[in-house]
């Protein structure tokens, strides 16, 4: 609605200086019709895509720099006669050279465009499996430390469409989600600085939602997802693209407690149950202490019962010894 009104605006604008200048009908005519097509253009340009717009920029600039190298080929010839016939149709040859260069460069976009798969050829030579970055894990703000590991060895690859969410979310009006986005952004740029990532120009404008054009280039380029994202990860194991979930990861580290072992916890809090006391492992896992209330801001000995699996993680359930 905005922008319909500046429009209007700038049609009566356009017909008011038209009449300063004219002092009549006619002119405000001019003016308005001025400004109407001006008006036409900005919607045709608003329909095109911004880097086709840039190739066909660049494709009219190179083609009128061919039409102005050529010309002073020819006016180095010293050839008065061919200058002369040059010269009558100079106008011609520049706009017939900038259609070309505006047409070629159109048609060559979608070859640079493939430039990006020449990271996908080169990783699969190398006999390295892809690894695509969504932007939870961006986020999460972890990959920085995985690459330091080195127990990922090829370039991550991060779509643009990714980086156009961690944008997205850098500008948010929830202060948690600006900072954590605007963290990821910078571990992102270093991370590029040190050759660590690629980033992808590839991008699927007919599909809003960022998880599901991940999923489908994950399939086009047969990737991995490296992700903490709980629910993209159950989708894209439907669609049968293989998981790096650094989540399932720390919880498959974290150490096995068997019924019978025995250490020691600081215990914290009230449990859920009554008198159970709970504390935590360096790691973050949760241990139930049964009858373990009375030990609350204490250091305890107590003995594995059992254990229990949870998608949040382990918990280890004890009573004292």
């Amino acid at each position: 609605m905005v922008w319909w009104i500046l429009r209007v605006i700038i049609l009566i604008i356009g017909g008011i200086i038209g009449f300063l200048i004219q002092h009549n009908f006619y002119g405000i005519l001019i003016g308005i019709g001025f400004c109407l097509l001006v008006v036409l253009l900005e919607l045709l340009l608003s329909k095109i895509k911004l880097d086709t717009l840039l190739f066909a920029v660049i494709g009219i600039v190179l083609g009128l720099i061919t039409a102005q190298i050529i010309d002073y080929i020819i006016f180095l010839l010293e050839e008065p006669k061919i200058i002369e016939f040059f010269r009558k149709f100079l106008w011609l040859v520049r706009i017939a050279l900038a259609y070309l260069g505006l047409v070629v460069a159109l048609q060559k976009k979608s070859e640079v465009e493939l430039l990006d798969k020449d990271i996908i050829q080169k990783s699969k030579k190398s006999k390295n499996n892809l690894i695509l970055v969504d932007t939870s894990i961006v986020i999460d703000g972890r990959i920085a430390d995985i690459i330091a590991t080195k127990f990922i060895d090829t370039p991550l690859l991060v779509p643009k469409f990714v980086l156009k969410e961690l944008q997205t979310l850098a500008d948010s009006q929830e202060h948690i989600k600006r900072a954590r986005a605007k963290r990821g952004l910078e571990i992102l740029t270093k991370l590029k600085e040190e050759n660590a990532i690629s980033i992808i120009e590839i991008d699927y404008p007919e599909i809003r939602d960022t998880d599901a054009k991940l999923i489908k280039l994950a399939k086009e380029i047969n990737a991995k997802i490296l992700t903490v994202d709980y629910n993209l990860n159950r989708v894209a194991n439907l669609e049968g693209i293989t998981v790096l979930n650094i989540n399932e990861l720390v919880i498959a580290l974290k150490p096995v407690f068997l019924p019978g072992e025995s250490f020691s916890i600081y215990v914290v809090k009230e449990g859920k149950e009554p008198n159970q006391g709970v504390g935590y492992l360096d790691d973050g896992t949760m241990v139930v202490v049964e009858d373990g209330r009375k030990f609350i801001n204490k250091k305890v000995d107590v003995i594995v019962t059992s254990t229990l699996q949870t998608p949040s993680g382990r918990i280890v359930f004890t009573k004292p010894l």
